[in-house]
Order: structure tokens, then C-alpha cells, then sequence
């Protein structure tokens, strides 16, 4: 059963009518971006939308735009009321008149009617969400420039408590974008498949693994010193060779003092894992 409470969601109470004033003010009825379109274009998205909770708030925003509608009406109708006329003539309204009279008929302040082709349910639940975002800072850019035209405070007062609700309303759809997100990434992470096991070699009907060792670390320990070379022993002395030379010693290149004032000449660059050094003496 529905539940309707009879009265408007703000009250509207103009005492001077104003048809100049109705022939702009229209366009927030059935204008392009006004809020007839509003509550089709909510009230028709909401059944593919995936998630409860997003599907309630275009519910709730679209049945309050159709509170909107009443207000709106009402606006109209109060602006437009006991018209002469020569009010009629003089405020453009005329032509307004020969086809409506002073009913109540959806259009925009250009004099287009009101077109489903202003709005688009698309399925796709971003898609739509960006739609309404936009739809709500049009409908109060709309309102914008409905008060800059307007200087009558009974006009002024309930055109500022839509403009103040399409803010409300743009805040609220944004809400509902976090919330698909959040959910949207969640279901993505879900369906996310984790990475297969490594197929064996012998499972494929190939060469088994091998799995290659690594040499043993070497021990951490210091190369003991070599003992030092003996030279050879000279030959005797004899008659026939020549006078005896003095032997070269050679010595570990470890064994030798770095402070050394000799000259050493390496001649040979390895011998049993030893530097080797000629020392001259003098």
C-alpha cells in the first residue's frame, strides 16, 4: 500500500504572481536537466542495480525528486494564478497560454517539452552513477541561475531549498559510487584465481629435476707460512773453476721486512705457491 503524506515537502506561499518569473522557473520541471527527468531517470535505474544498499538510495532520491515535482508545480501554479490579460500579454506568457493556458505542462524555458531523451539508464552500474553525479550539479547550476533572475523572497526561499537538496543529492551518489567500488574490488579480489603449482618435469613426460647443490663453503681458516728454502751447499773450491761467488739467498716474500732499505728484485713470479725475492747484499 502507499504511503503519501499529503503536503509538500517545503512549504511554497507566493503572494504576487509573476508569469515572467513561471516561463523560466518551467524549465525545473521538465527541462533537460530538471526534475521530472531526475526522478525517471533514478526510479528506472535503480532495478539493475547490484547492490542493496545503492538501490535504496535511488529510491530514496528519486521519490524525494518526485516531492520536488509537487513543488515545483505548486511554484508554478502560484506564479501564474488570477492572470489577466494584459499580465499575459505584457509578461510573454502568451504563448505559453494559447496552448496550455495556465495549467501545468512539463517543459523547459526554451519551450521544448519534456523528453525521455534527456536521460539514459544504461544497466552498468558506473555508467549510471557518473550520470547522476552530473545530473544533480546540472539541475543546481540550473537553480544558480533561476535565483539570479529572481529578487522575490516567497520565489527565492523554496527555489533555495532545492538548490541546497541537489547538493545533498550529489553527496549521496557519491556515497553509493564509494560503496560499488569498494565492492566491485572486493568481487574482483575474490575471483582472482592464486598461481598454479610447478608442474614436475616427469609429470609432463621430460627430464626430472635437478636440483644443483652448492659447494661446500671453505673453511675459514689462515694458509700456514712455509718454512724458509735452505740454499745448496757450494762445491768445493777447485784449481780449475772459477773463484767462488757468494750465494744468492733466496727468502719468503712474508719473511721480509717492509721497512727494508734493500733492493728486491722479483724475478720469479711464483714458486710452490711463494713469492720469491733476491736480496743484494752489499
Amino acid at each position: 500500500m502507499w504511503s503519501y503524506e499529503k503536503k509538500l515537502q517545503y512549504p511554497v506561499k507566493i503572494k504576487n504572481p509573476n508569469p515572467a518569473l513561471a516561463k523560466v522557473i518551467i524549465s525545473q520541471l521538465g527541462g533537460p536537466d530538471g526534475e521530472l527527468g531526475a526522478a525517471t531517470r533514478y526510479l528506472q535505474q535503480r532495478y539493475s542495480m547490484p547492490y542493496a544498499q545503492v538501490k535504496g538510495m535511488l529510491t530514496d532520491i528519486g521519490t524525494e525528486e518526485l516531492a520536488h515535482i509537487e513543488m515545483v508545480s505548486a511554484i508554478l501554479y502560484q506564479l501564474t494564478r488570477n492572470l489577466t490579460p494584459q499580465q499575459i500579454q505584457e509578461s510573454g506568457f502568451d504563448t505559453y497560454f494559447i496552448d496550455h493556458t495556465t495549467g501545468v505542462y512539463p517543459q523547459a524555458a526554451s519551450g521544448v517539452p519534456f523528453s525521455a531523451a534527456t536521460l539514459q539508464v544504461t544497466g552498468d552500474t558506473l555508467t549510471d552513477l557518473y550520470e547522476d553525479l552530473a545530473a544533480e550539479q546540472k539541475a543546481r547550476l540550473t537553480y544558480d541561475n533561476i535565483l539570479r533572475l529572481v529578487d522575490d523572497p516567497d520565489v527565492r526561499d523554496p527555489i533555495k531549498f532545492l538548490r541546497a537538496r541537489e547538493i545533498v543529492h550529489f553527496q549521496r551518489f557519491g556515497d553509493a559510487l564509494r560503496i560499488t567500488q569498494e565492492n566491485l574490488i572486493s568481487s574482483a579480489t575474490r575471483r582472482t584465481p592464486s598461481s598454479p603449482p610447478p608442474v614436475s618435469p616427469e609429470a609432463r613426460g621430460g627430464t626430472p629435476w635437478v636440483v644443483p647443490h652448492p659447494p661446500p663453503a671453505a673453511p675459514n681458516r689462515r694458509p700456514l707460512p712455509e718454512p724458509p728454502r735452505r740454499a745448496p751447499e757450494p762445491a768445493p773450491p777447485d784449481a780449475t773453476s772459477p773463484p767462488a761467488v757468494a750465494p744468492t739467498r733466496h727468502i719468503p716474500i712474508r719473511q721480509v721486512p717492509s721497512a727494508a732499505a734493500d733492493l728486491l728484485l722479483f724475478h720469479l713470479p711464483r714458486e710452490g705457491g711463494t713469492f720469491l725475492c733476491e736480496r743484494i747484499m752489499k
